[in-house]
């Protein structure tokens, strides 16, 4: 199973992090091809092939869950019987479909499937979840005014705007702990049309980090301003998320994404941030180095990545055939 030797491959340093490619939480939710669920028992018995070998190897694993909201696909929708839905009924552009404002009834079906994914997960046998809640998706699509017009006890103000996140990340922490549950934001990103103007982006940031603070999850995971979805952008130009750290105030660690390299890693965490429990993750680059790991301890230089086989569908190409450094072969090949 090609996702199996994926992971298992990520986790060959003993005490790595992983976490899962975006999981699908229900299958009302399901708006893309080829993307992975964990809300029935076939998939649940699947992830959990992939969470014992994580383990196996000493590592760890959370699974990200997501609703696409108004970036799901129409096609996919109508195949499976469902509805485009969203915050707000607007569009990303003019080239994609156009959603339904969410019912106050479809706002609590999806805070419930957050819990319910979450529930699945730890059945599986992952050591937690991440609720993604950045670049324009559903979680996001509720937070920035950009997106989300509505009028009523979800939107309007700064505090209705947040409610969905907070819902969703208290529902995940009593289904399965605080200890197993965290959230990604993306505060400056621009990504699927996002981006609030900085008079209103640093209060609704500061409330919703306010409002999760006290529920002492497993980790805060945020995207630097220079990143809009998977590319780096000028979008946050001049931005920092200095205002978080502060908030957040060590309550646990945050983690930053941000197209880092090593010598980038060390200097956010041994100089920029060096008053903060601070983890670094990395991203394209764990896919094209299934060492990436010991190849930052190791001080090896990382192997580039082809953005062009990122999203190969079903195949191996740029996935599981990607070569382990000379260095970690040679090891390898000595223990064996």
């Amino acid at each position: 199973m090609a996702p199996l030797e994926h992971y298992e491959q990520r986790a060959t340093v003993p005490g790595t992090l992983l976490i899962t490619e975006a999981t699908f939480i229900s299958k009302s939710s399901v708006g893309r091809d080829n993307g992975p669920g964990i809300y029935n028992e076939t998939q649940i018995s699947r992830w959990k092939e992939i969470t014992d070998a994580v383990h196996k190897k000493g590592s760890f694993i959370y699974c990200q869950i997501w609703h696409l909201g108004r970036a799901g696909w129409p096609r996919i929708h109508e195949a499976n019987g469902n509805k485009l839905k969203s915050s707000s009924a607007l569009r990303i552009n003019e080239t994609t479909g156009l959603p339904e404002e969410m019912t106050e009834e479809d706002i609590w079906e999806v805070i419930n499937d957050f819990a319910t994914a979450a529930k699945n997960a730890v059945k599986a046998g992952f050591d937690g979840v991440e609720l993604h809640g950045a670049n324009g998706y559903l979680i996001d699509q509720f937070l920035q005014d950009v997106s989300n017009k509505r009028t009523d006890s979800w939107g309007g103000s700064i505090e209705n705007r947040a409610r969905f996140a907070v819902e969703a990340t208290k529902a995940v922490v009593n289904a399965i702990g605080a200890d197993r549950t965290a959230i990604r934001l993306s505060p400056f990103s621009d990504f699927q049309s996002m981006g609030m103007e900085d008079s209103n982006l640093y209060p609704q940031f500061e409330y919703l980090a306010q409002q999760l603070k006290p529920l002492n999850l497993s980790y805060l995971h945020l995207v630097e301003p220079r990143i809009s979805g998977n590319t780096e952008s000028s979008c946050g130009a001049g931005q920092s998320l200095d205002f978080l750290f502060k908030l957040w105030d060590n309550q646990t660690p945050i983690m930053l994404a941000g197209g880092y390299l090593p010598e980038s890693a060390m200097r956010a965490v041994d100089e920029m941030w060096k008053d903060y429990d601070v983890i670094i993750a990395f991203g394209r680059y764990f896919i094209s180095n299934p060492d990436l790991v010991f190849r930052i301890k190791e001080g090896i230089r990382f192997a580039d990545y082809d953005r062009s086989t990122f999203y190969t569908k079903k195949s191996a190409e740029g996935y599981i055939d990607l070569p382990f450094s000379e260095q970690y072969r040679a090891m390898y090949e000595a223990k064996a």
